[in-house]
């Protein structure tokens, strides 16, 4: 994420002469440099604007680096407005607005009006902030001293989301299967998808995968095998069970590759054609490195997890289902059929090979693993609502397996709602929330309500200040923002 680069853009005028504008473009240089230290992508000054025509020249530089994901713009001094709004028109990348300044304490004894006219950020910050309002743009705003704490992280979000839209106009989601038939919430518009978020989601028939599987040799089998055996503990005798699943993941990566760059894919248990098991080690792993997934054909968990799992440095994240209640502990026990990513594993992940009774296959090698506990985590599931894409983020706690579960060989989550159990479980079922979301440890609801932003679709936040009654409004007063 650090070869990512959002461009600094100061705006100021000729007004104050060129002594000025000399501290100006210094001042910058410092401010940009120091916060580009502190952030998970690197951030360089392009340039300070006193004019329309300056302004339309760099936003064409920054619409053309296929590594800037965004532009912070400061105003350092009085920044006529109109001179933005020509280049404004044309900026394709997301946009934070710093409201900050150089100076952190105001030279009480010293102050004049030289002092004023160069840093008169306060001035210049409601020009700015005017003219994007005016023109409805989406944008963050961030606020506070460039070198304060609260600042930098809000300006990391940022960064972070902002990479994540950039990353997501290059998902590709490999179909194996239809979804699930007579399921509804995996269904959804793709080509709204592609236009929307960029997600390209294509269809391949599980025989080129079954071809594919075919032409894996021994001695990839082999290798991978070892590479098991360093990363998990093989805890089966049924080896053969493992190679499968070995090959099973050397010839998805490798059709994923070969078919043009696919990052995420789907499968289904009832479309295996003549795959021999379920893939489920060969899909742990695979999200292990980060690839999207999702089960019963959900390309839109496929696509949000590969995302998210991006946004977080594949750590803690991953697609997960509710699956079961412990109504006597107020808790929820997320899991699936074999496929939870090993980012979420506590200890050392089990290789084990178990029946699966579902399917009609043999029986499939998968990871078993109790999940991490993280005082603060969300879960985020995409829906189509018909008129719009609506991203639901949820705020739960992970808590740790209250009790061992040894016959239940997968592996899994619990976690408690931030807003109680009832009013957690109601909201999401008021918002039309999926079984399938990705939850994540690492990603802040933050980043997520800015990459929605940024995207430009409804984003419905529930944590511990989610009120019911207030969120049916919210949800009813969405459809008609929303809809189209």
């Amino acid at each position: 994420m650090k070869e990512k680069i959002v461009y600094w853009i100061t705006g100021a005028q000729t007004l104050y002469g060129e002594e000025v504008l000399s501290h100006v473009a210094e001042h910058s240089k410092q401010m940009a440099d120091y916060v580009s230290a502190k952030m998970p992508v690197t951030v360089k000054y392009l340039a300070t604007c006193k004019s329309s025509e300056e302004v339309e020249v760099a936003i064409k530089a920054v619409n053309c680096d296929e590594n800037c994901i965004g532009v912070i713009v400061w105003c350092h001094t009085f920044s006529p407005a109109k001179m933005w709004i020509k280049g404004l028109k044309k900026l394709q990348k997301p946009l934070c607005h710093f409201a900050t300044q150089f100076n952190k304490e105001l030279p009480y004894s010293s102050i004049d009006m030289d002092f004023m006219n160069e840093n008169q950020s306060a001035h210049g910050d409601r020009e700015f902030g005017y003219i994007l309002a005016r023109m409805r743009l989406p944008h963050k705003v961030v606020v506070g001293h460039f070198t304060d704490e609260r600042a930098l992280h809000g300006l990391a979000h940022w960064c972070i989301a902002a990479a994540g839209y950039a990353f997501s106009e290059g998902v590709k989601v490999c179909r194996f299967s239809d979804n699930m038939r007579g399921v509804a919430v995996t269904e959804g518009d793709k080509v709204e998808a592609h236009i929307r978020f960029g997600w390209q989601v294509d269809y391949f028939p599980i025989g080129e995968l079954e071809e594919e599987i075919g032409r894996v040799t021994e001695a990839e089998t082999n290798a991978l095998l070892d590479e098991y055996k360093e990363k998990y503990t093989l805890a089966t005798e049924n080896v053969a069970a493992v190679r499968e699943q070995a090959k099973y993941e050397i010839a998805i990566e490798r059709f994923l590759k070969k078919q043009g760059g696919y990052n995420a894919f789907v499968d289904h248990f009832g479309t295996l054609g003549g795959l021999r098991q379920l893939p489920g080690l060969a899909v742990q792993d695979l999200q292990a490195k980060g690839y999207g997934f999702g089960p019963e054909g959900d390309w839109k968990v496929a696509a949000l997890g590969v995302i998210m799992s991006y946004m977080a440095g594949n750590s803690c994240t991953g697609m997960m289902e509710d699956y079961t209640y412990d109504l006597s502990r107020d808790a929820v026990l997320g899991a699936h059929m074999l496929e939870v990513s090993p980012q979420f594993a506590k200890d050392k992940p089990r290789i084990e090979v178990h029946p699966l009774s579902i399917g009609g296959k043999e029986d499939p090698a998968r990871l078993v693993f109790e999940g991490i506990s993280a005082p603060e985590a969300i879960a985020a599931t995409m829906v189509d609502m018909g008129g719009h894409m609506r991203l639901i983020l949820q705020k739960i706690e992970l808590i740790p397996y209250p009790e061992k579960m040894l016959h239940l060989p997968v592996g899994g989550l619990m976690w408690r709602y931030a807003n109680g159990f009832q009013e957690g479980v109601a909201a999401w079922l008021y918002a039309g929330g999926a079984h399938h979301s990705v939850v994540s440890a690492k990603v802040t609801m933050q980043e997520m309500l800015d990459l929605a932003e940024m995207w430009g679709i409804e984003a419905v936040v529930i944590d511990g200040y989610t009120d019911l009654a207030t969120l049916k409004r919210q949800l009813a007063v969405g459809d008609k923002i929303w809809n189209v």
